[in-house]
């Protein structure tokens, strides 16, 4: 077995998200979209990598809202607005905090272009630009450990029971590196047994999976620590929130203007390099308080540079562009 890319969490991270995009799911046979992001979850739990599988029509219909997530607040105007022209008032169900806010969601909504509105006296009418679309199927937590060491997996134990007894996800998985043993250790580690267990190859150049084992489905519609009608809320957020950032977003917490980032394409991925490390460098450590960050020279974003802005820009525009396309039904 090759090793995977970088020697941290974060390239492997980056290649299962890769992986899942192109191949989930592995085991079954389903026409659902995946939509995949990563470090998204809730107040008390964030998870590496989440897959929303979406309905294809659903999902398309989707587009009609543009490419950025509805925040809570968004949704509440989105899901509600009438096919016909109404007072927001009398539109909307209660809050159960002041209108005035309600108001102020109302004009981000119009200024976002997913909802109509029209003044009528001193009321503000709203109409739905369509409905809001029944897209998201299940949600699938996935935590990326790719050396499962005892302690790694005991801490991994509690927060997986914590999914489990939640259920706020249909599945949780453990990603882990594959390795030549018999028995994968995550097997041998003390996980809870609903939680499934996918092996990742690297001697290929797209990755190789395996599930070593399958996963308990989980119930969103049982009463846990939340309610079935707070779960469905707090998932429909979730998957609007991997809807709108995509797992290529890394881009956008490090520095890409920097001269010695780089992409390379590793196990199917474009993973971050770091040339003047020689690396395949960490998020956190792809910072302006980096000591070998240097800009850009302004001569790269002149003087005929083929790409308009430079490397940082065209490789931000390049994720960009990958990220729109694998919202689409057919990329």
């Amino acid at each position: 077995m090759s090793g995977y890319p970088g020697d941290a969490e974060f390239g492997f991270e980056l290649v299962t998200c890769r992986w899942a995009e192109r191949a989930w799911p592995l085991d079954r046979e389903t026409d659902a979209v995946p939509v995949v992001a990563r470090q998204l979850g809730t107040r008390n739990r964030r998870w590496d990598t989440v897959v929303v599988e979406a309905d294809p029509n659903g999902l398309a219909a989707r587009a009609a809202f543009g490419g950025d997530a509805l925040d809570s607040d968004l949704l509440h105007v989105v899901r509600n607005a009438p096919a016909e022209w109404a007072w927001y008032r009398d539109a909307l169900p209660d809050p159960g905090y002041p209108w005035r806010y309600v108001r102020a969601d109302v004009h981000r909504a119009e200024d976002r272009g997913v909802v109509e509105t029209r003044r009528s006296g001193n009321r503000i009418e709203i109409r739905r630009i369509a409905p809001y679309p029944d897209w998201m199927r299940r949600i699938v937590a996935v935590e990326n450990k790719p050396d499962l060491s005892a302690s790694a997996a005991r801490a991994l134990g509690e927060q997986l029971a914590h999914d489990v007894e939640t259920a706020l996800a249909d599945e949780v998985w453990v990603a882990t590196a594959a390795t030549d043993e018999t028995v994968e250790p995550a097997l041998l580690e003390d996980l809870p047994v609903e939680a499934g267990v996918l092996t990742l190859d690297f001697e290929e150049s797209t990755p190789a999976a395996q599930v070593a084992w399958h996963p308990a489905p989980l119930d969103p519609d049982v009463e846990t620590s939340l309610s079935p009608a707070e779960k469905a809320t707090k998932r429909l957020e979730l998957a609007e929130r991997a809807y709108g950032s995509g797992w290529r977003s890394y881009v956008e917490t490090m520095r890409p203007d920097c001269r010695w980032f780089e992409l390379r394409r590793e196990a199917g991925a474009f993973v971050p390099w770091c040339g003047a490390k020689e690396c395949h460098q960490t998020a956190a450590e792809c910072a302006g308080s980096c000591a070998d960050f240097q800009p850009e020279p302004p001569a790269w974003r002149t003087r005929g540079w083929p790409i308009e802005g430079g490397p940082g820009k065209a490789i931000q525009r390049l994720l960009a562009r990958r990220r729109r396309r694998r919202r689409d039904v057919d990329p």
